[in-house]
């Protein structure tokens, strides 16, 4: 492909690099990297200053354990994003000639923060379905949290109890002694 490049300099036309040389497109992947990194920052932020407030307004009118469990929720949600933009950042940043080290630095990074995101998913999932579970054995339907996600299935998985069409109820999920 260079050979292709050399090529047209050679014929008198324009190479890749004479359009767009790689310091100059290193510049312009530097402060993408920048804003990236800044908004995952920023999610992080934002999440973090939400559920302090929440927690305090929470810890003024409850002090059960269960009413803390939609503060929880909610932060996981915004630390899930906010790494997912990290990542993000990590990645454009080997995008201009990475060398070994840099690709190995992304993948120990992205190992790591994919490890963190499933288990703050798996947590959040938990935590939903005990909260509807809750829910349903005291047949309010909804948990009173505030929060308007809380009670309701992430994003393409079916509530607690209800299955997707087409589905056996054999499909379910296996309930415990204490469930009955």
């Amino acid at each position: 492909m260079s050979g292709a490049l050399d090529g047209l300099s050679a014929s008198g036309g324009l190479s890749a690099l004479d359009i767009l040389p790689e310091h100059s497109l290193a510049a312009v992947v530097d402060s993408l990297v920048r804003v990236v990194e800044a908004v995952g920052a920023a999610v992080i932020f934002v999440g973090a200053v939400l559920a302090a407030v929440r927690f305090v307004a929470t810890a003024l009118r409850t002090r059960s354990a269960d009413a803390f469990v939609p503060v929880r929720l909610s932060l996981g949600r915004f630390l899930e994003l906010g790494l997912e933009f990290q990542l993000a950042s990590d990645v454009l940043r080997t995008a201009i000639a990475p060398s070994y080290r840099e690709i190995g630095q992304l993948g120990a990074i992205a190992a790591i923060r994919t490890a963190l995101n499933y288990f703050l998913a798996r947590e959040i999932r938990d935590e939903r379905l005990q909260l509807a579970g809750e829910a349903a054995r005291s047949g309010s339907g909804n948990p009173s949290s505030g929060d308007p996600s809380a009670g309701h299935p992430p994003a393409g998985r079916p509530a607690a109890g209800r299955l997707p069409a087409g589905h056996p109820p054999a499909a379910a999920a296996p309930r415990s002694d204490s469930d009955t």
